[in-house]
């Protein structure tokens, strides 16, 4: 299995100290192994994107989530989680690229997709993440687990919290431009001040209700522009499939509440001191990880990327070029070929073990960033793989 192309980078990083929990660890020890293109199922193109795949309703709990099924090998099973303002639909490329060694199992967060809002009305991130260890815990019992479990941005930080919580229910973790607490100031990544401010929950009143005077069409390509590095590379049928949903979800009363409420938790999940941050239970994830990340992800910024590979004890990272907060629809190829070389390592044991923390001696979050050639040393945090 090849573990990178050749004239690929890699940013090793050190000294990491991590201030969440004072937590550090060496960084990984070589970049993630990739499968061969070969083993992919085939994949949509531009001109004609794979459909979206059916779903059904299930109950877990007190709580009914829409989950859209890719048929797969019953023995593996890929669950999906998206991102904020995301759905199911988000991972159907990814999904089927994959399908010949997994089946996949993409929900709908509460409130989001086709799942009804959550009766308490909490989106924090720690209520979506009980929604979805309850999923998992049925899958189970019906003989269906432990999973492989991916999220993206939100999603990320959902599925962090499961995996730190419940390694039981994990078999390996990707997370593709997972939310870590990022708080640069806001306006700058998500198009504006007045953008920042329609998703502050008391004072954005006004700002809300001019972004809802946007056509649905109108929104979803603002999303796209901030989401993906290039969003001409979506193509006219790939849109109109992601403009349908759109509408669709304009007609939802809760749709608005479910972003808006979703984002305040995210932010304080961020504000939350070490014991309950997303460093510290990043920290105690020991399933094997791999991470994902474009370099021009505007929402959540790639500096983020090496301390998250370096704070999981089993972390090692992949960052794209030209690639922005959605890896798994922008290079969908790339991605899969990722998550099935973990899949292949996590399974013959190949893929490094999860290292115990060690105490810092100090919580200062110093980065160290070199960038050198992959031939120049074998201390790889990560690969850049040219796409």
């Amino acid at each position: 299995m090849p573990s990178v192309q050749p004239g690929v980078t890699v940013t090793p990083s050190a000294g990491h100290r991590i201030m969440a929990g004072m937590i550090a660890r060496p960084v990984p020890s070589a970049p993630p192994p990739l499968a061969p293109a070969a083993a992919l199922a085939p994949l949509g193109t531009a001109a004609a994107p794979t459909p979206y795949w059916p779903g059904r309703e299930v109950r877990v709990g007190g709580t009914t989530l829409h989950v859209r099924e890719t048929p797969g090998p019953e023995h593996e099973t890929a669950v999906y989680v998206h991102g904020l303002g995301g759905s199911s639909n988000n991972w159907t490329e990814l999904a089927g690229a994959v399908s010949g060694r997994c089946r996949g199992l993409a929900l709908d967060l509460p409130g989001f997709g086709r799942t009804p809002p959550p009766a308490s009305r909490d989106y924090r991130p720690a209520a979506h993440a009980a929604v979805v260890t309850a999923y998992l815990e049925d899958l189970r019992r019906a003989g269906h687990g432990p999973v492989h479990l991916l999220g993206n941005s939100l999603g990320g930080a959902v599925t962090l919290l499961v995996a730190a919580s419940r390694p039981d229910l994990v078999r390996t973790l990707t997370l593709v431009s997972p939310a870590m607490p990022d708080l640069r100031p806001l306006p700058s990544r998500i198009g504006g001040a007045r953008a920042a401010l329609a998703l502050v929950p008391l004072l954005g009143g006004r700002a809300r209700a001019e972004q809802d005077a946007r056509s649905p069409r109108e929104r979803l390509a603002h999303t796209m522009a901030l989401c993906h590095a290039d969003p001409e590379r979506v193509g006219p049928h790939a849109f109109a499939m992601a403009a349908a949903e759109a509408e669709e979800r304009a007609g939802l009363a809760w749709a608005p509440e479910a972003l808006h409420r979703s984002f305040a938790g995210l932010v304080g999940t961020w504000l939350a001191p070490p014991p309950r941050s997303l460093w510290t239970a990043a920290a105690r994830v020991t399933a094997p990880t791999l991470v994902v990340w474009g370099e021009v992800d505007r929402l959540v910024g790639v500096y983020r990327a090496a301390r998250t590979a370096a704070t999981l004890p089993a972390g090692r990272l992949l960052r794209l070029p030209d690639v922005g907060h959605v890896a798994q629809i922008e290079r969908p190829e790339t991605v899969a070929r990722a998550v099935l070389g973990l899949v292949d390592a996590a399974a013959d044991g190949s893929w490094p073990a999860a290292r115990a923390a060690e105490r810092a001696g100090d919580g200062v979050g110093r980065r160290v960033r070199r960038r050198v050639a992959v031939t120049a040393t074998g201390r790889a945090a990560c690969g850049t793989v040219p796409v």
